[in-house]
């Protein structure tokens, strides 16, 4: 009976820990949604309207994929994604974009990171849960949008290297920051990383990964990290 109830409990936290990824998802496809359609308005060509605006229909795909997972579960899709509301929205909002290649930058280096994060909690789930999380983190073409029109810009103009740089290690840091409170505020997704890990040493390798792929994704963009 005793491992039972620990079968049970065990069971319970993974699906309160499935429950709070695939809010935190939700909730990053709807407000990744936004972000895209609003930087649509501000694209220099048509051709990049178009773009942003298609990307911005498969975010909200994504979102449609989440919210109806939720439901099969029986978990209510603006229940799950509450929690989540302020810090993303926090965020967002210190991170706020001045210009068209900011919005890129952060779409590609900001976003890029923290999906890195959902792909490697992602890989301890369920299949069935990994894969719905795989599916809506997939790329919907702005990482080559975004290094085609970031290195196009910086060919032209030089000097916008060093400030778009400096944007970018700053989108780390809170980036970084976004994805240790998104964790730690919800004890069973909290739990599952340091369990799946192995010990908070393997929740520092961890982030040491996510910190080397932003470096990857720099050298892309042809920025210095």
């Amino acid at each position: 009976m005793a491992d039972d109830k620990g079968d049970d409990s065990v069971a319970a936290r993974t699906r309160a820990a499935v429950v709070d990824l695939l809010g935190v998802l939700a909730y990053g496809e709807l407000t990744a949604f936004d972000r895209l359609a609003a930087d649509a308005h501000f694209a220099p060509t048509l051709g990049g309207r178009a773009a942003l605006a298609q990307m911005a229909a498969t975010e909200m795909g994504h979102f449609a994929r989440l919210a109806e997972r939720l439901t099969e579960m029986g978990v209510d899709p603006d229940a799950a994604m509450a929690p989540f509301v302020r810090p993303l929205d926090a965020y967002h909002d210190s991170t706020r974009p001045s210009t068209w290649l900011e919005g890129l930058v952060k779409a590609y280096v900001g976003d890029g990171l923290a999906k890195d994060f959902y792909r490697e909690v992602a890989g301890w789930l369920d299949p069935s849960s990994r894969d719905l999380v795989l599916e809506v983190l997939s790329d919907t073409g702005h990482a080559a949008f975004a290094v085609r029109e970031v290195r196009a810009a910086i060919a032209h103009d030089p000097t916008l290297a060093g400030r778009l740089a400096l944007w970018a290690r700053r989108l780390l840091g809170e980036a970084l920051s976004q994805a240790q409170h998104a964790a730690a505020d919800r004890e069973a997704l909290a739990q599952l990383i340091v369990e799946r890990s192995g010990d908070l040493a393997g929740v520092g390798v961890l982030f040491e990964r996510l910190t080397g792929r932003h470096a990857e994704r720099m050298r892309a963009l042809g920025l210095s990290s």
